[in-house]
């Protein structure tokens, strides 16, 4: 998948060197009576934004994730909307940069409408290959399926079902009446080039039997590892002291885009870090001026997998607030293990300001550039809190690093009354994860600040 992310990117850089030669063109200039554009190299820095954001715009259309014969409009719509973005982000780019020389209008548009030609083609192109190469007789693949008689006959249905082409099934073995010895004489019979074995774990030694043999033969074989049913766990191989493991996972598995994660996390904190400096020499006074006690909020909280780490913020509250909580637990407004008050009496005045705002977040920005933390992710509770938790399903939000932002900061959290509400809004961005949906979190973020519908 990555060289076919990686020819989109080329593909989208052509196009936009295409719509601006189409621009500049003479033809369209005396057509459409248009004046002279700037050279192309005043304008190629934009590459620099098409390249790598062209990628992630497609996989937020699903473009990655679909069939290769899915049908021609599915495709269609997915690249006019990806397409379409592209050109969007170019104009919002022009616009915040603010260039003194920005690019025509035209040509966005030409980029916008050659992308989607070339990637259409580019599509119509690997699909007739691919039919072209699986309707020879020499490349159609033989396998035999190999199983109990109810796993025979679901392994049929679904390769009848997703219309499976170039894919011949000429023989068929139930393990639970036919010994592996005939496995051999199909083999030799139909010349088939793989087995698909699939059964239940009472026949492991007829499997690793079928196995065996296949391997004598120098036959491949395809291993359908469904032996154990789970809810929600994907489940990926690797290898473990030279052997071959089987891997259930729930949180979202090491890939390009957790490596980007982990870029943003850094660059991300670093840069908000520096552009917010002046915030950490006008709220400190702030503080000391309102209320006696230090200008940061230490506090340990359950990071990843539930490990302590020491967060920090901008105090809020009297010094003795948490000596204060016992005496307000009848308040509590938020059920579950945690506790939230909307006119919480132990908060400052300056306090109420930079929460409304979200300013007493800003020093987190540390705890991501250190690692303890993420720009998105589930907010870190208390340990005191984690340890009251009396579902262990909602431990599984300790699966990813916590961070500043989530899907509960900006659905609302304020009326966010339930903590299976918050927890199942974190276990969404757990199983749906991307790169993706963090930026779009991000950018929906930045309203929720300014506007102070923040914390209260």
């Amino acid at each position: 998948m990555q060289i076919h992310q990686m020819m989109d990117a080329g593909i989208f850089a052509v196009s936009f060197w295409l719509a601006y030669q189409l621009r500049s063109s003479a033809f369209i200039l005396e057509l459409f009576d248009l004046h002279e554009v700037s050279p192309f190299s005043q304008f190629a820095w934009l590459l620099l934004l098409v390249i790598p954001t062209a990628p992630f715009v497609l996989e937020s259309q699903g473009f990655y994730q679909r069939s290769l014969f899915c049908p021609r409009r599915t495709t269609l719509w997915q690249l006019l909307k990806a397409c379409s973005l592209m050109a969007l982000g170019l104009v919002v780019a022009m616009f915040l940069l603010r260039t003194e020389n920005p690019i025509a209008r035209g040509a966005i548009v030409w980029f916008a409408a050659v992308s989607l030609a070339l990637m259409f083609l580019k599509e119509e192109l690997f699909r007739n290959l691919f039919l072209r190469q699986l309707s020879r007789a020499q490349n159609k693949r033989r396998y035999l399926l190999v199983g109990t008689a109810d796993e025979i006959e679901r392994m049929r249905r679904e390769l009848k079902s997703r219309h499976v082409e170039g894919l011949e099934i000429p023989g068929e073995l139930n393990l639970s009446e036919i010994s592996v010895d005939y496995l051999v004489e199909l083999l030799h019979e139909h010349s088939v080039n793989g087995v698909i074995v699939s059964a239940k774990h009472a026949y492991f030694e007829h499997v690793e039997a079928a196995i065996r043999a296949c391997e004598l033969e120098g036959v491949e074989v395809w291993l359908v590892a469904d032996f154990f049913s789970t809810q929600i766990s994907r489940m990926t191989f690797d290898e473990f002291l030279g052997r071959p493991v089987m891997v259930f996972r729930t949180a979202p598995e090491a890939s390009w885009q957790s490596v980007a994660k982990s870029g943003l996390d850094f660059f991300g904190s670093l840069f908000l870090l520096i552009a917010s400096s002046p915030l950490f020499l006008i709220i400190p006074p702030l503080i000391k001026l309102t209320s006696r006690g230090p200008v940061f909020f230490r506090q340990q909280r359950s990071g990843l997998n539930g490990r302590p780490f020491t967060m920090f913020k901008f105090r809020t509250m009297v010094t003795d607030a948490e000596q204060l909580k016992h005496e307000l637990d009848a308040l509590n407004e938020m059920s579950g293990p945690v506790f939230k008050i909307a006119k919480d009496p132990r908060i400052t005045p300056i306090g109420r300001f930079l929460r409304k705002f979200s300013l007493d977040e800003f020093p987190q920005l540390y705890n991501v550039l250190r690692g303890d933390m993420s720009l998105v992710g589930p907010r870190p509770l208390p340990e005191y809190e984690v340890k009251r938790f009396d579902d262990l399903a909602h431990r599984r939000r300790l699966s990813v690093k916590p961070g500043l932002t989530c899907l509960w900061q900006v659905s609302g959290r304020n009326e966010v009354k339930s903590f299976e509400d918050w927890v199942r809004l974190d276990l969404k961005y757990i199983d749906t994860w991307s790169f993706w949906l963090d930026i779009k979190i991000l950018l929906r973020t930045v309203p929720v600040v300014l506007l102070g519908t923040g914390a209260k």
